[in-house]
């Protein structure tokens, strides 16, 4: 719900602050006086592209600040509320509520924060979308069109309708892979079949190598050693004579094991206790040098005899030298590219048999898609009657009574250039990401009169009683809990004015709503009445916001009736008008209408 909102340089209003409540709310105020510019804030609190031109004159920046509460929310909103609030790290107020700013420069630049942080516009869009749906004097205009009127039987039919048409885009992307491996297979089937030979070459010289992993690394190291061998034999050999003496005259220079062991013998035959406690150190030095010699033994009949190794691992080598330098840096590299390479060879299978095989497929996928596309046929069908009944009885309350709304759904007959027609029932239709219908709003404006569609046959009075009239259908299923409508009543007037502020009034019994409304009859009809007031000092217009008290509401209810606020007739006039809507709001919700 929408606590609250501030305004700051944007339009006429220098800076004005209103306060929301539950129920009906209504903004009024004289021409010119910046009623809209509420509706433009709250747009751009919702992520709408930003428009310098709104800025105040001589401001450097408009800033729009809306407080919303979000434990209200029904279940599934409240989730995704929650996601977007943890995705962005946004902080929840002292109070539990989320403060929304979008700020707009003069020179067009725009920012939006959303608690304490920093988002993209469109986080600000992801978060109100649950929590608020703005109705503009647009909106009248976009409910003729037939993409609008599906997504209004959608929703009047969600229950339904939604797991069927998730069944159907499912159904329709594994198709549309599928069908484009096959198009893609058989009009590339010459140059996929070049890059198989490619691939397969390439392999079998891989295989052929057979290389290991790490082992160019593994050559370098070994070559290095092989290069260095007659040193190392050297030294290695040097160091064993000199511990165990030398192997080619025994006898002659003793070595250090032999040296170590003349000194323990010599200690231990001794009397001394002192000197012969130095006998287990001796046996403790005897020991390491043992394990010393026979480790340089085992390195030295470890190291190669074959004097053809070294130029066998250069071989070896510069045979991995030549994948690495055609397919990857290193041999780790090449052994990943022969793996990606299988699979890719695995795919372009470009045999009659295999793309007979793969045709298959397609047609088994494309099967799968006409079965779900007739169920959501079959359910938008079924709801179409349904929608249509409920939102011409609505119209009958809102002095449309011999107005019929009839709700048509019909195929998408798959134009010369469509690209995936699908074939149902003999025909061919458009299978686009919505489903394989259309449909389309007729409106019977009289008991004889023929059904036709919005866009001929509704005015603009008839276009907002019948958008209000779906609202209040469609409440149920709202996605948001705030619902905000710009001069839904344009056009309107007399009885059927009443019948629109009746109709807001039960709205508003289930759904936050708000109104910017020119119609006395209607504004009567609200919990919270705010005006936005102008003040003309001769150099600047400025407008603020205020909520009116019952008295003040009189004065302003008179206003509206053509001016007339400062005559007794006008006062009584509108205190009638809020006594009446009173009284009706009272009985309709004792009685639960």
């Amino acid at each position: 719900m929408l606590t609250e909102i501030r305004i700051d340089g944007l339009g006429v209003i220098s800076t004005a602050t209103a306060q929301f409540h539950e129920g009906l709310t209504v903004l009024t105020g004289e021409t010119g006086a910046g009623k809209t510019m509420v509706v433009t804030s709250l747009h751009l609190l919702s992520g709408a592209r930003a428009d310098a031109g709104r800025v105040r004159l001589g401001a450097s920046r408009a800033v729009v600040e809306g407080r919303f509460t979000v434990d209200a929310v029904h279940d599934g909103a409240l989730g995704e509320v929650e996601e977007v609030l943890e995705s962005s790290g946004a902080e929840r107020d002292d109070d539990g509520s989320i403060i929304a700013v979008r700020t707009v420069g003069s020179d067009g630049r725009s920012r939006a924060h959303l608690g304490g942080r920093s988002v993209p516009a469109s986080v600000l869009s992801d978060f109100t979308t649950p929590l608020l749906t703005v109705h503009g004097q647009n909106d009248q205009l976009r409910l003729q069109r037939p993409d609008q009127q599906l997504h209004a039987l959608d929703q009047f039919a969600a229950d339904t309708v939604a797991p069927l048409l998730a069944k159907y885009q499912k159904a329709r992307k594994a198709w549309l892979d599928k069908r484009n491996q096959l198009l893609e297979r058989t009009a590339r089937s010459r140059e996929l079949a070049l890059e198989a030979d490619h691939l397969t070459q390439s392999l079998a010289e891989i295989d052929a190598v057979a290389p290991e992993p790490g082992e160019d690394e593994h050559l370098v190291h070994e070559v290095r050693r092989l290069s260095d061998l007659d040193s190392l034999r050297e030294a290695a050999s040097t160091a064993h004579d000199a511990l165990a003496g030398p192997a080619d005259s025994p006898g002659e220079d003793a070595g250090a094991l032999d040296l170590l062991g003349t000194a323990r013998a010599r200690i231990e035959a001794s009397d001394d206790p002192k000197l012969s406690a130095l006998g287990p150190r001796l046996g403790e030095a005897i020991s390491v040098v043992v394990d010393l010699t026979t480790e340089l033994s085992s390195y030295l009949s470890d190291l190669p005899s074959d004097p053809g190794a070294l130029e066998s691992m250069l071989t070896r080598q510069a045979e991995l030298k030549t994948l690495t330098r055609k397919y990857a840096p290193d041999i780790d590299g090449v052994i990943k590219w022969a793996d990606e390479a299988r699979t890719r060879l695995a795919s372009l299978d470009v045999s009659e048999e295999a793309l007979a095989a793969l045709a298959a497929e397609v047609e088994s996928a494309a099967e799968k898609v006409r079965e779900t596309a007739r169920k959501l046929t079959a359910a938008r069908t079924k709801a179409a009657g349904k929608l249509a009944a409920a939102v011409s009885t609505e119209l009958g309350g809102l002095a449309m009574g011999r107005a019929r709304l009839e709700v048509g759904v019909g195929p998408v007959v798959a134009g010369v250039q469509d690209s995936a027609p699908l074939v149902i029932d003999g025909q061919e239709l458009h299978a686009g990401s919505t489903g394989v219908d259309e449909v389309e709003f007729r409106l019977a404006a009289h008991s004889g009169a023929h059904p036709l569609p919005l866009s001929k046959s509704a005015s603009g009075g008839e276009l907002s009683r019948i958008m209000l009239a779906l609202e209040v259908v469609l409440a149920s299923s709202e996605h948001g809990t705030t619902m905000v409508f710009d001069e839904v009543d344009a056009g309107v007037g007399g009885r059927a004015a009443v019948e629109i502020g009746r109709r807001l009034a039960r709205l508003a019994r289930t759904h936050q709503v708000i109104v910017v409304t020119h119609l006395p009859q209607v504004a009567a009809f609200a919990d919270t009445h705010l005006v936005v007031d102008k003040l003309d000092d001769g150099k600047a217009v400025k407008s603020g916001v205020k909520a009116l008290t019952q008295d003040e509401r009189v004065v302003e209810l008179a206003r509206m009736l053509a001016g007339m606020g400062d005559t007794e007739t006008g006062r009584a006039h509108a205190w009638e008008l809020l006594t009446t809507a009173d009284a009706e709001k009272v009985g309709a919700a004792v009685s639960g209408e």
